[in-house]
């Protein structure tokens, strides 16, 4: 049985070809009616099957026992987009250890700068990547390959691609990358090209739909923490001190929110799903003003994305390379307005701000990371092998899994009458509503 309602995975044909991997025995092997389920809580299913619904689910990912390529016939093509990221050399090290080393795999090209270096004029873009080659990169930061944003026309991917001789592709990216691999997907089929494409998510902020962590998630976090912490130590030291710290979410506030919760610290939690007010009665300052006269002391985490209705006037506003609104500067303008709040109102503080990003996003992943890193690339390449195409690897209630491309559509965002932001409200004691 494959994997069900709209997450069923494109396939390039029948596998005819023996795995190399030596398992113990053919059960290690996975099956592709190995699935996972989309809510795997036992009540759902039940109600489910008395309903005689067939249960959503994904095809889990693993080692196939036939593959689709020969593996002495493979030629691989690695590409970086987008922001940086921790473990970005950790995934393209452990995808050239996997093909190489368990598939036997020696045509291995990593591409230089993302899709920007298959356009026609950068044909020559291309860097041939062994075991000895990328050896020590995860201990490094960014990406051996460079990166960029935006993306030449998929013809001029396609072309490139195929002048080469390429027949499988790691797109390393976030949902803009995501997209430009579903549509190089589309346009290599139509050819008839036999290429698989496979994804492999990079987004820092964790927001990708139906992949519950990313890698460097738990880095960034981990960081954050670490700037948290600094902010406390600031607004503790001084009468009335305010720690203020600027994480990442463009519109998910997980690593705001996640930092909140480990540190312990934090006495307001700002995130893009929760709208909150500066003024009035009930708004941010004067809740932050009660916290002083109480405490003597506060700290404020927010979100870059959080707070952008504040923006909704600047005319200045533009997008970048890949099609995103760039955000106005919620960190500095929360800033400048609790410095213009307490002045007016003749009462001394001092705030310190921290903006740990560019930090955040340069630093080689942790421990936990390296690990997860790992894990996706080594199925990514078991996924690519067996011919499977279109899809990314996810990760679902601790299962790797086949996520199709055409299911990737918005943002994986913070329910703010969920479990996560409840605990949040839990950990700061801020009120649920910060608006007048």
């Amino acid at each position: 049985m494959p994997a069900t309602k709209g997450f069923s995975i494109e396939t390039l044909g029948p596998c005819l070809w023996d795995s190399p991997i030596n398992l113990p025995d053919t059960g290690s092997f996975t099956s592709d009616n190995d699935l996972m389920a989309l809510k795997p809580n036992l009540t759902t299913l039940l109600d489910q099957v008395r309903r005689g619904d067939e249960p959503e689910a994904f095809e889990v990912g693993g080692p196939r026992e036939k593959i689709f390529f020969e593996p002495d016939k493979v030629k691989a093509a690695i590409l970086t987009c987008g922001g940086l990221c921790p473990g970005l050399n950790s995934v393209i090290r452990a995808v050239v250890m996997q093909l190489w080393h368990r598939y036997g795999c020696r045509y291995i090209e990593g591409i230089k700068g993302g899709y920007q270096g298959l356009a026609k004029e950068k044909a020559d873009h291309f860097v041939g990547l062994t075991p000895d080659d990328v050896e020590e990169i995860h201990t490094q930061g960014g990406t051996i390959l460079g990166t960029s944003r935006g993306s030449p026309p998929t013809e001029e991917i396609a072309d490139s691609l195929i002048a080469k001789g390429i027949n499988i592709v790691f797109a390393i990216g976030g949902d803009g990358t995501m997209r430009g691999a579903a549509a190089l997907n589309k346009e290599l089929q139509r050819r008839g090209e036999k290429v698989a494409i496979v994804g492999i998510p990079k987004t820092i902020d964790n927001d990708i739909p139906w992949v519950r962590r990313t890698f460097g998630f738990e880095t960034a976090v981990s960081i954050a923490v670490e700037s948290v912490k600094a902010a406390h130590v600031e607004a503790e030291s001084v009468h009335n001190g305010i720690g203020l710290v600027k994480l990442m979410g463009r519109e998910s506030g997980y690593i705001a929110a996640n930092a909140t919760l480990a540190s312990g610290d934090v006495n307001f939690c700002l995130v893009p799903e929760v709208d909150f007010d500066l003024g009035g009665p009930r708004g941010l300052l004067s809740a932050l003003e009660k916290r002083l006269s109480a405490r003597e002391h506060a700290v404020i985490v927010i979100a870059e994305g959080a707070g952008q209705k504040f923006f909704e006037n600047d005319q200045r506003r533009e997008t970048d390379a890949s099609g995103n609104i760039k955000l106005g500067d919620i960190g500095t303008y929360l800033r400048d307005k609790i410095r213009e709040h307490f002045k007016n109102r003749n009462i001394p503080m001092t705030l310190k701000y921290i903006d740990p990003s560019y930090l955040i996003r340069a630093h080689c992943g942790n421990a936990g990371d390296q690990l997860f890193c790992a894990r996706l690339a080594q199925n990514a390449v078991h996924a690519a092998m067996a011919g499977k195409t279109g899809m990314l690897v996810g990760f679902w209630h601790g299962r790797m899994t086949h996520v199709p491309f055409h299911a990737i559509s918005g943002r994986q965002r913070i329910n703010p009458a969920g479990e996560l932001w409840f605990n949040v409200l839990e950990s700061t004691g801020q009120p649920s509503h910060l608006s007048s």
